[in-house]
């Protein structure tokens, strides 16, 4: 059994000799009180903005706040619990408190990752830490390696997806208190699951966040993202802020004992500095946590900027990026919508496929007709592993006007089938989005439980932003969209478990579950010996083929037919069979024909081996 904590320099933190040390960053307050139950005590003034008192009239378990120059009370904005939601008074925590019994994990290569994101709130019908906990051994049996936590990060309100944290380091109270994250992980590492975590570090939400009274230099007006000023990581007084999200990332790896954390939006993240802070952290998490274990540095990142990428044992890049441009094109060929960002992958899918699977991002510079800009950077030189791939998430989803899930509005079932036989065997991570596994019929439509007046400007930006789309052109389209505030729309997305009993779910279930046996026994031990892609493009549009070639010689071969009509195959393709969506694709193949929506997979061994 062992104990763990993350030392920090601000907060609330459990001295030696048995006080309770509190220190907050208040560059623009005069005079800083701690607030306790039985009274205020004030705190000393140091240099360069800080108010620091330590005190034997605190314990675990008190609750404070901090009162700004006699008026403004306001939580610690590091706090590690706030029970009361976030406009409450804060609560000291022990760490040491929770007794860990997983000591022997050390984490599973990044190669191995079968990626399922899930929402706390809505993934079981409890919505807690401790419900997830519960729904363990059903990930174990469909394959999953690698759970991912959407934000948790205290935010208003008792739902939503969590981008709106302002406590960066309170687990959100409505699932559960900070044991109860601690005891899933520890019960994930007891099934040989690991355990990441999604965090925000390019703005805080618009409801609950007093940093702008008290410590304004925390933004700058020197950048602008689409949630209002930037955190300031490259002007006056960034060093501070810079230390509070280095702080959070080994917060999460350390005292949590997560394996990973996802870096949601980081294009929104601007540091003109000579060391970006994405680099600077990556250096942190693997110098400290990373030294022992494996862990997964992972972003997400609208610019496709290869430069933050890297080989496995990198250790100022990131392990991998969510690959929009792969879930793009696969969500043009299985529906034909055209709107939006899909605008840019028109112009053939297929080949854009073809060249994400074997090089990464599709777009790697060239022009983005949507943004009207170049994207991108090349990224043929990663490994398959630099790329996390997915057919759903919860913004490809919920982002959505009405939520609706891919298997709700594909083409057709075969289609579909089709599509994941690519993307769970290809060497790349494959994302599942919860309750994907079984096409579960409920929809993801985005939530929010802010106060009515910013709950008021939420519902009309959402009408604002869908009245562009033909479908929601006129106001009687635009009324059947969910009030992202009524906890109708919450309930709504709640998973139901009970359709697995209904035979076409858990045969859609037993889909995934052989694929996922397949890709763990025949692709993940080539994974690490891939040294390149190669994207074929087959005459006939429609169809293509992807080469990975092994260090021995050894290729793995992709053949996909991703249309409704056959295709003729140009050349020979041999090799051991490993996969076929088509029950007699060697007669097919014989006959130098792909089947409509066929996907095959075969493995052809070098020479030299044979």
């Amino acid at each position: 059994m062992s104990r763990r904590r993350h030392n920090m320099p601000f907060g609330a933190e459990l001295t030696n000799d048995g006080r309770v040390r509190f220190r907050l960053w208040a560059p623009a307050a005069h005079e800083v009180e701690l607030v306790l139950p039985d009274g205020a005590v004030s705190m000393s003034a140091l240099p360069n903005g800080w108010f620091e008192l330590a005190t034997n009239k605190a314990r675990a378990g008190s609750r404070y706040r901090y009162r700004i120059d006699g008026k403004l009370e306001v939580p610690d904005p590091a706090s590690r619990s706030n029970p009361d939601d976030i406009h409450g008074p804060s609560e000291v925590i022990d760490p040491a408190e929770f007794e860990w019994n997983d000591d022997e994990w050390r984490g599973r290569p990044w190669h191995e990752a079968v990626i399922y994101e899930l929402h706390v709130g809505t993934f079981t019908p409890e919505g807690t830490f401790a419900g997830v906990e519960k729904k363990l051994d059903h990930l174990v049996e469909l394959g999953v390696t690698v759970i991912e936590l959407m934000p948790i990060a205290d935010f208003p309100g008792k739902r939503g997806w969590g981008y709106d944290g302002v406590l960066a380091f309170a687990p959100e109270s409505a699932y559960g208190r900070p044991e109860d994250l601690k005891s899933l992980v520890a019960a994930a590492h007891q099934r040989g699951i690991a355990v990441m975590l999604d965090v925000v570090y390019n703005h805080f939400g618009p409801e609950g966040n007093y940093l702008h009274a008290y410590a304004p230099q925390f933004f700058t007006d020197r950048h602008h993202t689409p949630w209002g000023a930037a955190i300031n990581f490259d002007s006056p007084g960034s060093r501070t802020v810079r230390d509070f999200y280095i702080h959070n990332t080994l917060y999460w790896l350390e005292e949590y004992h997560l394996d990973g954390l996802r870096f949601d939006a980081v294009h929104a993240i601007v540091d003109d500095s000579e060391t970006n802070i994405l680099t600077e952290i990556a250096r942190a998490a693997h110098a400290a946590p990373g030294r022992e274990r494996q862990i997964f540095l992972v972003l997400e990142n609208g610019a496709n900027q290869a430069r933050f990428l890297g080989p496995p044992g990198a250790t100022d890049t990131f392990d991998g990026q969510w690959n929009d441009d792969v879930h793009h094109c696969f969500h043009l060929l299985l529906t034909g919508e055209t709107d939006g960002y899909y605008e840019d992958y028109v112009d053939n899918p297929h080949a854009m496929l073809c060249r994400c699977m074997a090089e990464g991002f599709g777009y790697q510079g060239q022009v983005s007709a949507h943004l009207g800009a170049p994207r991108g950077e090349a990224s043929a030189q990663l490994p398959p592993t630099a790329f996390v791939n997915f057919l759903q998430n919860h913004d490809q989803i919920g982002n959505r006007a009405l939520g609706e899930r891919i298997a709700a509005i594909a083409h057709s079932p075969e289609a579909l089938r089709a599509a994941y036989a690519v993307l769970l065997l290809a060497p790349s991570p494959p994302l599942l989005f919860m309750g994907e596994e079984w096409a579960a019929p409920q929809p993801f439509p985005y939530f929010c439980d802010f106060e009515p007046e910013l709950a008021a400007k939420v519902r009309e930006g959402r009408k604002r932003e869908f009245s562009r789309f033909e479908k929601f052109s006129d106001k009687g389209g635009l009324s059947a969209l969910p009030d992202p505030s009524a906890t109708e729309t919450f309930r709504a997305a709640k998973l139901d478990w009970s359709v697995l009993k209904q035979r076409h779910h858990s045969d859609i279930l037993d889909g995934f579950q052989r694929l996922l046996a397949i890709r763990q026994r025949d692709i993940v031990p080539l994974i690490p010996r891939i040294h390149s892609g190669t994207c074929i493009k087959l005459e006939v549009n429609g169809a293509f083929a992807v080469d990975w070639a092994l260090d021995d010689g050894t290729v793995l071969h992709l053949l996909a037919n991703l249309t409704d009509h056959a295709v003729p195959v140009l050349g020979r393709v041999a090799g051991r069979m490993i996969f076929a969506t088509h029950p007699n694709i060697r007669a097919a193949m014989t006959r130098n024909e792909l089947a409509p929506w066929s996907v095959t997979w075969l493995l052809e061994r070098s020479v030299a081996r044979e």
